[in-house]
């Protein structure tokens, strides 16, 4: 049960929508964004894609890979009792990450640690640069 003492918390007027639009906000606290953040690498070598989920437990979490795209999905449990203001968020989440590569599957690994999920996805040797030699005819 989430009790605000504030009547205005968290609602937003069509203007407030609009000056968001026009000068968005560069905090973060302040923005509207995707849960669970990610951030999303590469090397030569392979895909990285990290995930902040903290307090979250292992087995509350699943991965499945796809043709082109890893799935990140799993349900943050809410606390009992009472609150004067939640702002954490809780529930089911999902987030896709779309893959522009082959990937090694049988060399995918993830660790996770301090409420960080890593992701390793070792791209698959037809998917890394080739180099040609050119011959002189």
């Amino acid at each position: 049960m989430v009790i605000d003492l504030s009547p205005f918390y968290g609602s937003s007027t069509p203007m407030d929508r609009l000056f968001e639009s026009l000068w968005p906000s560069m905090a973060i606290s302040q923005r509207s964004m995707a849960y669970p953040p990610l951030n999303i690498g590469e090397d030569d070598e392979n895909i990285y894609v990290s995930c902040e989920i903290p307090g979250m437990e292992i087995a509350d979490l699943d991965l499945t890979l796809t043709d082109s795209s890893l799935v990140i999905k799993g349900e943050r449990k809410a606390a009992k009792g009472k609150y004067y203001r939640q702002e954490r968020p809780t529930g089911f989440f999902q987030r896709v990450v779309n893959i522009q590569a082959a990937v090694a599957r049988d060399k995918v690994s993830a660790s996770m640690r301090d409420g960080v999920l890593d992701v390793v996805l070792p791209k698959s040797d037809e998917s890394k640069p080739k180099k040609i030699s050119i011959e002189a005819v």
